[in-house]
């Protein structure tokens, strides 16, 4: 009796599978590797790039026959636009971003041509043609990998449920996102990798485009203030307004803090030269756009939709005759950030310089000095410039360059710190550091040029950065607020002549209680414009100035407006909370 053995099953060709990931993530993963390595960002783009690239394994699974024409075609689509976002980063060292289509579609194409001109030079195209080389040495060794016929299709549909149905059920089901918002992170972690980089990122840019050409349009509908007067003639003059970021003053040595983390500031407040320190300004909110739809309009906590229907600083300053400049470090193109690129819009001249695909990358503050120093030296009479920076913005490490890590041990820290605490502690006062350079230079390069006029600095919000309570909060939580979360910095500096012209005792004003929601009329009062919606008891410098309420809190919510002043004390106990970034209200709105 003979028998006959089946034949032997193949075993798995790992390598085979291992060269093939590797082509496919080659094309996301150097761009990632770079920006990792060069700490610029974090090691999150870089394992989502390995983890999308893994998406290109599934055709080849189920056809192996053709996995070298299939993978030579997926590898030129995706060495195509790879070379787009590659060649970004050797020109800006930045990650590119939705943000970059937007400002490429702003710029003209004399822009573009100069651009291209400055840029473009031998060692890029040296860089990208070694680049492509590799890339055609990994596809040599792809060959294919035989899975068994009846175990193909399931591997296939576990490869792509893992990374695209899966993510949509944790956030759907696990964190309860509806299906915009759990879209929404999963194309964050696409946008890590090529192709959908471009993908996503154009469809995000149109999506926000709309938005803000809905906003534009409704604001350019916008009546126009009457009996609108301008109290300083027709003298030319130079306004500036510096908006910060995420800075409490309880961190600055400015305010009594106890580590030397604004020695530049100290010294221009020392020198007695038109620097004026206001002691006791908060913030309404502890959001960046909702507190910007107060503080550059006529909204308040009481009126919060009023920056739909009325117009906003940067309408009056331009019916008052002023050119105006927006000049942001600020993500351009995000859903958070439309409301910010919708004001900056209203300007004659906006300058876009952080196109970062996320927070978490290392972008510094005094990339708006050259385009300042230009503003400056624009030949127009009456002149508004606004300067948004990003200040001490979370994640810290990233707001400072090498050269500003000053603070690295726990002298002036408080005791109770862990190491890691202590860490994240080092981390925000050496940004808070940082941050008085760049405010100081601002004010430095400004009074160089002899103004006639006034520059006004103050930050969108606070931050608790272990600062109160037990010193175990971080971040920012309306629900639950301290001190820290809405404590502002608050300087004006004016010009010799300005004073001169417009006198004011200033410092006999410096210690009222203020809330910035009432901005608009602060900068009005300075200005010297006054019209119908003027109202000078909302104006920190003016006599007829009246101390009212602070509200602070959720003007949506029921029962979510507090007074300020009736928050615990810094030192009181407060129940431990932990909050991140920009996080928008729970209601979503």
């Amino acid at each position: 009796m003979s028998t006959t053995s089946s034949p032997a099953r193949k075993p798995m060709d790992w390598a085979g599978l291992g060269w093939l990931l590797l082509f496919f993530w080659y094309f996301s993963g150097v761009i990632q590797a770079l920006l990792l390595f060069s700490g610029t960002t974090g090691f999150a783009g870089f394992r989502d790039s390995l983890i999308l690239s893994s998406l290109w394994l599934a055709p080849v699974l189920l056809l192996p026959r053709l996995t070298r024409p299939l993978s030579a075609l997926i590898g030129l689509v995706l060495w195509a636009t790879s070379l787009v976002g590659l060649s970004y980063f050797g020109i800006y060292h930045q990650e590119f971003s939705q943000s970059v289509i937007f400002v490429m579609f702003e710029s003209n194409t004399a822009e573009a041509g100069e651009y291209f001109s400055q840029y473009f030079n031998i060692w890029l195209c040296l860089g990208l043609l070694l680049y492509t080389v590799v890339a055609v040495l990994l596809w040599k060794r792809v060959r294919p990998v035989h899975l068994p016929l009846y175990s193909r299709v399931p591997v296939v549909v576990l490869l792509l449920g893992s990374i695209l149905v899966y993510p949509f059920y944790k956030h759907m089901v696990t964190q309860q996102r509806n299906f915009a918002d759990a879209q929404e992170k999963v194309e964050q972690r696409m946008e890590a990798a090529v192709p959908w980089q471009l993908v996503v990122g154009y469809r995000q840019y149109r999506q926000q485009l709309d938005n803000m050409q809905n906003l534009l349009q409704k604001n350019a509908a916008l009546p126009p203030l009457e009996n609108l007067k301008d109290s300083s003639g027709d003298q030319p003059r130079t306004l500036v307004l510096v908006l910060g970021e995420s800075t409490t003053r309880e961190h600055m040595h400015l305010y009594g803090y106890g580590r030397d983390t604004t020695p530049n500031l100290d010294a221009l407040a020392a020198s007695g030269q038109g620097l004026t320190v206001f002691r006791n300004v908060v913030s309404p909110r502890p959001y960046t756009i909702e507190v910007m739809q107060q503080i550059l309009t006529f909204g308040d906590e009481e009126h919060p939709d009023r920056f739909l229907t009325d117009p906003s600083l940067i309408n009056l300053m331009k019916q008052a005759g002023y050119k105006t400049f927006w000049i942001t470090n600020q993500q351009t193109m995000t859903k958070r950030n439309t409301m910010l690129t919708t004001f900056s819009q209203q300007t004659d001249e906006p300058v876009y310089l952080n196109n970062q695909r996320n927070q978490n990358a290392s972008q510094y503050d005094s990339v708006v000095l050259a385009p300042f120093d230009k503003a400056l030296k624009d030949p127009a009479q009456k002149k508004l410039i606004i300067v948004h920076l990003l200040g001490t913005h979370m994640d810290y490490r990233y707001r400072y360059p090498d050269e500003f890590d000053h603070f690295k041990d726990k002298v002036g820290a408080p005791a109770v710190l862990s190491a890691d605490q202590l860490e994240t502690y080092n981390f925000y006062d050496n940004a808070v550091r940082y941050n008085d350079f760049v405010v100081s230079d601002l004010i430095k390069r400004y009074s160089a040029t002899t103004p006639n006029g006034f520059l006004l600095y103050l930050s969108d919000h606070g931050e608790d950065v272990y600062s109160s309570g037990n010193h175990d909060r971080l971040g920012r939580n309306e629900l639950d607020p301290t001190r820290p979360m809405y404590t502002i910095p608050f300087l004006l500096w004016t010009s010799p002549s300005w004073q001169a012209s417009h006198p004011r005792d200033l410092q006999a004003m410096a210690n009222r209680s203020y809330s910035s929601s009432h901005l608009i009329h602060t900068l009005s009062d300075l200005a010297g414009l006054s019209y119908d919606r003027y109202d000078p008891s909302k104006s920190v410098v003016n006599p007829l100035f009246n101390a009212t309420p602070r509200w602070i809190g959720d003007p949506y919510a029921k029962n979510g407006l507090h007074e300020f002043d009736k928050l615990p004390g810094a030192d009181a106990p407060q129940q431990q909370q932990t909050a991140s970034s920009d996080t928008p209200r729970p209601d979503g709105k």
